[in-house]
């Protein structure tokens, strides 16, 4: 599958692949979506409601890292008051170094040419966890959504996918019932879709959704939180 690296509206990379039509990111600006998205409306929304235990991340789409990267960033500017993090990333096509290594989000982001954490992701061995940061563990895994083996539940998804209209076998309504269960009560999901029919389908697996407000380009995002036990969750 061939990729070309695109630039967006906010000056940060994405990939374009020609034969889907189909970009990894916003081209109304990739950093901007990632932040508005999953750390707005996703990390920052679960460290206002969690309490100091330990939390889980699970990302169904890690595809440039661009979204472990900027998470890994916020935890590492206070990390004296977060949790420690496990952060599980699905791919099953990884990206190849050559294009990873020209991606501009390291230098965009941090306003230097330091690659330290960056670097430290994509170096990460797959399906092993690895300890980025004292309070961050990552462990990216070559799986389908349907093949991974939870052995806990998590408590905050970043729902990357391709577009339902690319990828529809990741926006079933049998995956995000999955989605559900993999959540602890009060689990978050966050994803850039808005799509009437994927907002009815979380609700009737058991989420309580929220449109709010979406990045630059796009009118609406999706957060749906799980209900707690007895809080009209499905049987």
């Amino acid at each position: 599958m061939r990729r070309e690296i695109i630039t967006t509206s906010d000056g940060s990379h994405s990939l374009h692949i020609p034969e889907l039509g189909e970009q990894y990111h916003s081209v109304h600006g990739a950093v901007q979506e990632s932040r508005h998205v999953f750390l707005k409306h996703g990390l920052n929304h679960l460290l206002v409601r969690c309490n100091s235990s330990d939390k889980r991340i699970l990302e169904v789409g890690f595809g440039t890292g661009l979204n472990a990267f900027l998470t890994a960033l916020a935890i590492q500017e206070q990390e004296s008051h977060v949790p420690v993090f496990s952060y599980d990333a699905l791919e099953t096509f990884p990206i190849g170094k050559e294009t990873i290594d020209r991606l501009n989000y390291a230098e965009m982001v941090t306003g230097e040419k330091d690659h330290c954490l960056w670097s430290a992701i994509h170096r990460a061995a797959w399906d092993q966890p690895v300890s980025i940061l004292p309070h961050l563990t990552l462990c990216k895994q070559l799986k389908k959504l349907e093949d991974l083996d939870a052995d806990g539940l998590y408590d905050l998804i970043y729902f990357d996918a391709f577009a339902p209209t690319v990828q529809p076998e990741l926006w079933t309504p049998a995956i995000l019932r999955y989605m559900y269960e993999v959540l602890n009560p009060e689990g978050i999901l966050v994803t850039y879709c808005a799509k009437g029919q994927v907002r009815r389908d979380l609700q009737a697996a058991g989420f309580n959704v929220e449109r709010l407000e979406g990045p630059p380009g796009k009118k609406h995002m999706t957060r749906a939180v799980k209900q707690s036990a007895g809080k009209n969750a499905p049987v």
